[in-house]
């Protein structure tokens, strides 16, 4: 019986994935209501603090969006890649990364791609080698960034954790995270250095531009944000939405400067779950007070509708899979402890397979660190393999990769022949892989 219950949860995942993170969300639904009605297991728990957490980050995220604080950050960035063309295949990748590291979603680089194509092609680099991995790096760097969806879930996974090993707080798992990102991120823009042909010898590149129309096409157009200017506002809402992360930060390093309240008898300080929603939800609050928003604008931005989605994607597939963990935890445990107490990258493995099946971080976090510590995993471990919860590029079918593709007028950016060689893979295998070893070696040195 498990195995079947294990298969309608499977079933409702790749479903779910055909139809993005709301139809997740939705099918997960169905598969939560099998396992209660027809196999009468009893309904798991919603991640109601992981959820809230992320609505109020995402709230301050679309409000920074909406006041131009975004804006402000592209166009730094889109500064420095053009003051050094030769060298984007290096930069565009940070630049990405460090936009999500600032922004706490990916989806916050779009308008990035076309302006690092048409640096690529007027300097003659192949736009595949900074473009593919630009793409990468930008959903790398969710594990490294305070405000991210993944970075929220991990911290509350582990600071629910009851009692099992020591509650690691956000500093001491961004301590790991992003150093162990960077790493990933820069082996995998150095490999890209020499990727694929250069333009001049690339035969297929060359005919297209022997048509007038394909050659005006992809040379045709600049695209650019170094001209725009931008109300003061804009600029204030950035210096506020980074004080907020500051803030955060601060009040992570030194817990003794938040609050404490008696819980079971035993004086707590207040939660960095509740400190992040607070934080989010104030700094959120002044940007709209002085930065003039609108605020029924927020709700239309692309960050706003991006965030509500993840949120009901982990919504589902957390209850769902909760669901069967808790009904079945101790046969589980019998299973599974000795393998993964004495190999403990077959969690990482776990990971990684399951964010592929659910396109999201923070869904394969929520749906899978749970299982590993009532498996007896120590909490460290859930850190070391953080990285692994970037999977999803092993197919290309994420709307960043898509978006890469559709960006890259001069067509060296694709899906190969046999789908699973597409331009994203190598970059994709090399970075999550390296900044697993680092992730692994700085655990096993400083924790």
């Amino acid at each position: 019986m498990i195995t079947v219950e294990f298969l309608v949860i499977i079933l409702c995942l790749l479903i779910g994935t055909r139809f993005g993170g709301m139809g997740l969300g939705l099918i997960s639904g169905i598969g939560l209501f099998i396992l209660t009605f027809v196999f009468g297991l009893q309904p798991g728990k919603p991640p109601v603090d992981v959820m809230l957490t992320i609505l109020a980050v995402i709230g301050c995220a679309a409000t920074l969006q909406t006041a131009g604080g975004l804006n402000v950050m592209m166009q730094c960035a889109e500064r420095l890649l053009r003051r050094h063309p030769q060298h984007i295949t290096l930069l565009a990748p940070f630049t990405t990364w460090m936009l999500t590291f600032l922004c706490g979603t990916g989806h916050v680089v779009y308008t990035m791609f076309p302006i690092i194509a048409d640096i690529a092609l007027k300097k003659g680099i192949r736009p595949e080698r900074p473009m593919a991995v630009a793409s990468i790096a930008s959903q790398m760097a969710i594990t490294a960034s305070p405000v991210s969806v993944a970075v929220v879930s991990l911290v509350s996974i582990l600071a629910a954790q009851h009692g099992i090993g020591h509650a690691f707080g956000i500093l001491e798992i961004l301590a790991i995270s992003v150093p162990a990102s960077l790493f990933g991120v820069a082996i995998a823009a150095l490999w890209s250095l020499r990727r694929g042909k250069d333009l001049a010898d690339d035969e297929e590149f060359q005919a297209r531009l022997q048509d007038p129309e394909q050659r005006k096409f992809i040379y045709g157009s600049t695209e650019t944000l170094m001209n725009e200017r931008f109300p003061k506002q804009a600029y204030w809402s950035t210096w506020i939405f980074f004080a907020g992360i500051a803030v955060v930060v601060l009040l992570g390093a030194l817990p003794e400067l938040r609050p404490a309240f008696e819980v079971k008898g035993k004086m707590t300080a207040l939660s960095m779950n509740l400190v992040i929603q607070m934080m989010m939800l104030i700094a959120g609050a002044v940007m709209l007070m002085v930065c003039k928003v609108n605020a029924a604008s927020i709700s239309n931005g692309a960050v706003f509708k991006a965030g509500m989605v993840a949120i009901f994607s982990v919504f589902g597939v957390a209850w769902m899979s909760d669901t069967f963990f808790q009904a079945h935890l101790e046969e589980l445990k019998i299973a599974l402890e000795g393998v993964v107490k004495s190999h403990p990258w077959t969690y990482a493995i776990v990971l990684f397979l399951v964010s592929k099946l659910v396109n999201s971080q923070a869904a394969a976090l929520t749906a899978v660190a749970p299982m590993g510590l009532m498996l007896g995993i120590e909490p460290k471990m859930l850190i070391a393999f953080f990285p692994a919860s970037y999977g999803y590029f092993v197919l290309p079918t994420y709307p960043s990769d898509l978006a890469c593709i559709g960006f890259d007028r001069s067509g060296t950016t694709r899906i190969g022949r046999f789908i699973i060689n597409h331009s994203f893979i190598l970059p994709g295998l090399i970075g999550v892989s390296c900044a697993c070893a680092m992730s692994y070696l700085l655990v096993q040195t400083f924790m």
